[in-house]
């Protein structure tokens, strides 16, 4: 959009009487003027407490046009230059290797809880319920930890599958949990190759899959 300005002409005239009432005015203090927008700047001189500027000079610092008619001089300024904001870092694709870590760690601490789980009911034998307990909040502990560690997209998109496996991992061992309060003998079929149990295998594998193939990967299992 183009601003015109219109300056009556007797105010140009300003700076070229200045040398002759100077006696008679405050001697003029010199500072500097720059436009938004625009890049250079233009000498202005301070007189009386009122700033001036050469208008030619601020035609030239705006990359206007003037023009004079019928005693008016009219500046049309041109748009202000665009200011290009510094382009924002392009962030690293794939997985960080912070990630892979901590989520390799946090899906090795839940397969010990599910084998163990898994081989208590096969084998009639209870699982201590304290040693769950130490593996859930090793668990958990780890789950934050990989969740701190995510910094690239494909992190920040896998890190609700590794919550999932964790919440279908406790979800099992509750069950467990429940089972066993309820009766000394839990049979096999009530967790081994259940639909909780392979849910949780094929999400541990699927993940560690698309960790190898450095991209993200939506997981129906981890769901």
């Amino acid at each position: 959009m183009k601003l015109i300005y219109a300056v009556p002409a007797t105010m140009l005239t300003a700076l070229l009487m200045l040398p002759v009432n100077g006696n008679a005015q405050t001697q003029p203090k010199a500072s500097t003027l720059k436009i938004a927008g625009y890049s250079g700047e233009a000498q202005l001189l301070q007189v009386n407490g009122k700033s001036y500027v050469e208008v030619e000079t601020l035609a030239r610092l705006t990359k206007g046009t003037l023009s004079f008619k019928a005693g008016q001089t009219t500046l049309t300024l041109s748009p202000a230059e665009a200011v290009t904001p510094a382009s924002a870092p392009r962030e690293k694709a794939g997985f960080s290797t912070a990630f892979v870590q901590a989520s390799i760690e946090e899906l090795s601490i839940i397969r010990e809880w599910r084998v163990a789980i898994v081989s208590a009911v096969r084998n009639n034998t209870p699982a201590a319920e304290d040693w769950i307990a130490t593996q859930h909040r090793l668990a958990d502990k780890n789950l934050a930890l990989a969740s701190a560690s995510a910094t690239t997209a494909d992190d920040r998109s896998a890190s609700p599958l590794l919550t999932s496996e964790f919440n279908n991992m406790q979800n099992l061992s509750e069950r467990y949990l429940a089972l066993r309060k309820q009766s000394a003998f839990i049979s096999p079929d009530t967790i081994n190759s259940s639909p909780l149990e392979e849910q949780i295998l094929s999400c541990a594998r699927g993940f560690v899959s698309m960790t190898e193939g450095h991209a993200f990967q939506d997981l129906a299992a981890c769901h």
